[in-house]
């Protein structure tokens, strides 16, 4: 079931009417049956691989549990070998699913260099949606209960909610269980304030998807789909605009979980901070898929030493996680080398930086006054707005890669990028022929344009939805009503457009 969709417009407000209709003792459990139809809409089988999910984290965790609780006696220790267990059975169910064909593709390469013939698979199955999220998410509840952080929940069905809760269970936020699951066991009160900036979310989140992202994909599957008929500045042209695209669909998505949780007395994380505003790639990773960037920091990253085992190790400990991100992402290798760039991207900066440091050093102590305007400079706005430019085209050249989906495609669109400088298509009408006339191409930039309004006030610190809020009635209402008409009118939806499925669906 799409945010997007009829289907979800008439869902959501019967889940919420009912919800406020009936006692608050029995709200999670409809909840819960409401998080389980959502799921079902997609392939109802597949809920069987959710449950058996739930059931083997929630029995792993009261186990551990248990052990932690037996070992204050001088009891065997076991609990490891029970995370171990459950971190084997869930990682080979998400390998199965989503990494079979790609490996047995490799595995059939490496048999045809003995000449030896293909293994084939007998039956292909379909990806389950939100599989790599609901996993890391109760992966990362056994890992917080293995570490004391957190208690094991016991209510089995409030648990269920806590893996299943349908605003955020397809495609993230990435909730951890201090923070969801005890919203979820009591729930805050609902305000009409937080109703207001609830609704106000899931339309800007419509706005973003709608508005501008699908609007986007008509124009980047046009070029990348037939990339040698739009060469050179065709490609940079479509490979800014999948920047925006990605981030619009991934961004509406998270604003319409936030928005709907809001409605329901539970608030998610907010998984982006104004990313494309980032004055470096390091940056960039702490405002976009933040809940993402922080489950591998904090129980890949740290655990394999972090950066408290020297320089090497940490620049190596930086390239392996962000590899396995990029593999999290998509079995391909475009995939892999998406992330491995951006490790590779921070690698090289920490490197610098260290030079830099050195240099100024040995300046410091040979010419005191070359470095005394130093700090000045670097805050000045040509340089940041450099800095931000510059982080924005390096996260650029990585989204060929995501997009293309193949590491040969990915080559491809490269090569043809810079087959060609056609500088004209700029002034000729040319760029109104990709699927979007001039009219539509001008609603997408007004579009951007307050996109990047709206994130640069929240990249100042400011709630752009509490600042409506605090204004006057009629203000907050033709809000409400101007996001709701942009929508229907200039969204993307109905007969000329297929309903655009979320990007990170398919992750």
């Amino acid at each position: 079931m799409l945010f997007n969709s009829t289907d979800y417009l008439i869902f959501f407000p019967v889940v919420f009417l009912v919800y406020y209709m009936i006692p608050k003792k029995v709200r999670y459990i409809w909840l819960l049956a409401a998080s389980y139809c959502f799921y079902m809409r997609w392939n109802p089988w597949y809920i069987l691989l959710l449950i058996g999910c739930t059931m083997t984290t929630y029995i792993a965790a009261r186990l551990i549990e248990r052990d932690h609780k037996v070992q204050e006696d001088g009891s065997v220790h076991c609990s490891r070998a029970v995370l171990i267990v459950c971190v084997l059975v869930l990682l080979s169910v998400l390998g199965y699913f989503k990494y079979y064909d790609f490996f047995l593709a490799y595995f059939n390469k490496f048999l045809a260099v003995f000449h030896i013939g293909p293994v084939n698979r007998r039956f292909s199955v379909l990806l389950p949606v939100g599989i790599s999220f609901y996993i890391l998410q109760a992966l990362g509840y056994v890992f917080d209960v293995y570490r004391g952080e957190v208690y094991a929940e016991k209510n089995f069905l409030k648990y269920a909610l806590f893996v299943s809760f349908f605003p955020q269970l397809v495609a993230g936020p990435i909730e951890r269980s201090r923070n969801l699951l005890t919203q979820l066991a009591k729930p805050a009160k609902i305000t009409w304030h937080d109703f207001g900036k609830g609704l106000l979310l899931i339309l800007y989140g419509l706005f973003c998807k709608m508005v501008i992202a699908d609007r986007i994909a008509i124009i980047v599957n046009r070029v990348y789909d037939d990339y040698t008929s739009y060469p050179g500045l065709y490609i940079a042209y479509a490979a800014v605009l999948f920047s925006f695209q990605i981030y619009c669909d991934f961004y509406g998505y998270s604003t319409i979980a936030r928005g709907s949780s809001l409605m329901l007395g539970i608030k998610l994380t907010d998984n982006f901070n104004a990313p494309y505003y980032s004055r470096s790639v390091k940056e960039f990773w702490r405002r976009w898929h933040i809940s993402l960037s922080s489950w591998f920091r904090d129980y890949l990253y740290i655990p394999l030493g972090g950066n408290r085992k020297g320089e090497l190790r940490k620049e190596g400990n930086l390239l392996f996680v962000f590899g396995v991100s990029g593999l999290w992402h998509g079995a391909s290798i475009s995939f892999v080398v998406w992330g491995f760039l951006n490790g590779l991207y921070q690698v090289i900066s920490d490197v610098f930086m260290r030079w830099k440091s050195r240099f100024k050093q040995i300046l410091n102590e040979r010419c005191s006054w070359v470095s005394a305007n130093e700090p000045h400079q670097s805050t000045t706005f040509s340089r940041q707005l450099l800095r931000t430019i510059m982080t924005f085209i390096l996260i650029t050249i990585t989204w060929i890669f995501f997009a293309a989906n193949q590491m040969k495609t990915a080559l491809k669109i490269i090569k043809q990028l810079f087959s060609v400088f056609n500088w004209e298509i700029f002034f000729d009408g040319s760029l109104y022929t990709l699927g979007v006339g001039r009219e539509y191409t001008h609603v997408l930039f007004c579009g951007i344009v307050i996109l990047m309004i709206v994130d640069y006030l929240k990249y100042k610190g400011k709630d752009v939805a509490e600042l409506v809020l605090r204004q006057g009635e009629w203000f907050k209402i033709l809000c409400f009503v101007t996001l709701i008409a942009v929508c229907m009118l200039l969204g993307c939806y109905g007969e000329i457009y297929d309903t655009q499925q979320f990007i990170y669906f398919q992750f």
